[in-house]
């Protein structure tokens, strides 16, 4: 996604790390160049605003559930995976944690 014109912070390099930016894991001088992207990009201020909504409407729905420390790093594993294009198991992440607390 892109709106074709040149920036200083590429299109793809905010989308890799928009939850990152969302979560506020990023230096702030990331942030300040993700922001000056934000003002200068519809496309990808639509996107981050996307994602935005769909947080908050997860953390209001499911905010108050625990999320056991294996399952977020299966998780976070499996992004890692997808993002550098490697392929992806099949079984699901959370058939693994639950075969391990059982």
């Amino acid at each position: 996604m892109s709106c074709g014109e040149p920036h200083e912070t590429d299109c793809s390099e905010v989308l890799d790390h928009l939850y990152e930016f969302l979560d506020h894991e990023m230096p702030d001088s990331d942030c300040t160049k993700f922001e000056t992207h934000f003002e200068e990009c519809s496309p990808c201020l639509e996107k981050y605003g996307l994602e935005q909504a769909v947080k908050k409407l997860v953390k209001r729905c499911c905010g108050q559930d625990d999320v056991p420390v294996d399952l977020r790093a299966k998780v976070m594993g499996r992004i890692d995976l997808i993002r550098s294009g490697q392929t992806v198991p099949e079984n699901d992440v959370t058939q693994d944690v639950a075969a391990g607390e059982a």
